[in-house]
């Protein structure tokens, strides 16, 4: 009797997974072919460009983790007060996200617009790329508080198991950003050629119109915040920001030391040319191909684990987790098989300079014979975070890259002189090396027991 429940259960969970799964993996693929029109126009243009944008991202993209960690702490809330029922709390932690966030991000602009230069000069870059590099960045940050919003929203409607909206935002996003890339970049339709700026440009129109989008969705009038829009809204509650950026601000240290990671392999990777860091750059770009498509499932093990500790059900979490692995599993070898059997072919969709497609596809295949762990660490990670156990992804990531990637990656160019290859090997073995520490982890934790945060905070803000 059990185990024909256990079949149903089984069948079940694997419609409800896949209705979540398919929107999110839709929406990272659509993502990342943005991703790869925006960059294959870039990349017409030249590797200085190619550069620029290389660079200016590495500073975006702390802002993003930053706010990416917080929207997970604030996912994690919205599973298990969702799991649980509790509206109120859910609501409430909404509204406290959004605001705190908005605030926080406008500060993070300014800086970044203000001092643009000067945070772009931790690279050396030369004349011609710091002028390039400069003007990219002073654009995309008025983006910025746009995307933090957009954030906010995907992390609270998937915390609550709607993937579709997210998918559809991202769609109608995506193609603003292409549509107006091709316009500005090239100069088409009339308009005059921007070059990279324009690629600037059209990143924050796209940005401007996914955070409107959302904000629509939050406060429609059958939206989680549409009977709140009141003055009251705008009243701050520290100790409900307290609790999910306590939640979150692991996962944003993750996430903060691979962009600080990606800094400095950056900067050593410029000591070997600009060559190498537009095969870099857009070798990047191309591991999406794996990468993307299989990040869903780390996203849905948060929201679905979380719920199921919410509901007070160990089983349907093994479950879920079980069905999240294989599914994982099963994209990520398609998918990492193109990147080590066509490296060239995925190359040249991106940019025709031959020396850069050569290069680029040497860290494609490394980058492809890791895919598989990669991957599976994000589910279990995923699975971790949803039960509350934020703080263990980002010990294993800081352990990977503090202890592994970045001291061998220095050793080996500064010390042993080799080739840009050596610092790629040392990535996939971080990479695999972080994967046994996640299982390890997980194997040792009884995830399913752990106490509702959503009840923690609860009684500490009653002390």
């Amino acid at each position: 009797m059990e185990e024909s429940i256990k079949k149903i259960n089984s069948k079940e969970i694997r419609n409800k997974i896949l209705s979540m799964i398919l929107p999110i993996t839709i929406e990272n693929i659509l993502q990342m072919l943005a991703g790869f029109v925006s960059m294959a126009m870039i990349g017409r243009i030249d590797a200085i460009a190619i550069g620029a944008l290389g660079i200016s991202q590495r500073l975006t993209q702390i802002v993003w983790a930053l706010f990416k960690g917080v929207t997970t702490g604030a996912s994690v809330f919205v599973a298990q007060a969702y799991g649980a029922n509790n509206i109120k709390k859910l609501k409430s932690v909404v509204q406290q996200t959004l605001l705190s966030t908005v605030i926080l991000v406008l500060i993070f602009q300014q800086i970044i617009f203000w001092k643009a230069s000067t945070l772009l000069s931790i690279f050396k870059p030369s004349a011609e790329l710091m002028t390039s590099a400069t003007s990219y960045l002073k654009i995309v940050s008025w983006g910025l508080p746009f995307l933090a919003i957009s954030l906010v929203v995907t992390g609270v409607l998937q915390g609550m198991g709607n993937a579709k909206t997210p998918m559809k935002i991202a769609f109608i996003m995506n193609m603003v950003n292409i549509i107006c890339g091709f316009v500005l970049i090239f100069g088409n339709f009339g308009f005059p050629a921007f070059g990279l700026k324009g690629a600037a440009i059209a990143t924050v129109i796209a940005q401007i119109i996914s955070a409107l989008l959302g904000l629509y969705v939050l406060f429609d009038k059958n939206g989680v915040l549409g009977s709140m829009y009141n003055k009251s809204f705008f009243e701050l509650d520290f100790k409900e920001i307290f609790s999910v950026y306590k939640i979150g601000m692991p996962s944003a240290l993750e996430s903060i030391f691979w962009q600080i990671s990606a800094i400095i392999l950056t900067k050593i990777i410029l000591s070997f040319g600009e060559t190498a860091l537009a095969a870099y750059q857009l070798g990047l770009q191309a591991e999406s191909i794996s990468f993307t498509p299989a990040a869903g499932f780390g996203i849905a093990a948060t929201a679905f684990i979380g719920q199921a500790i919410g509901s007070r059900s160990k089983e349907l979490g093994k479950i879920y987790l079980k069905e999240l692995v294989k599914g994982s599993l099963l994209i990520t070898i398609f998918c990492a098989g193109i990147l080590i059997f066509l490296p060239g072919g995925v190359m040249r969709l991106l940019t025709d300079d031959l020396e850069v497609i050569k290069l680029g596809s040497i860290y494609l295949v490394i980058m492809g014979l890791v895919q598989v762990p990669q991957n599976i660490s994000g589910v279990l990670n995923g699975a971790l975070r949803g039960a509350g156990f934020t703080r263990v992804p980002m010990i294993v990531a800081g352990v990977g890259i503090w202890g592994i990637r970045i001291p061998f990656a220095l050793l080996m160019t500064y010390y042993f002189k080799l080739d840009i290859k050596a610092i790629w090997i040392v990535m996939g073995i971080d990479l695999v090396c972080r994967f046994f520490l996640s299982l390890f982890i997980y194997k040792t934790k009884d995830i399913y027991e752990q106490e509702l945060i959503i009840e923690t905070s609860a009684q500490q803000s009653n002390i």
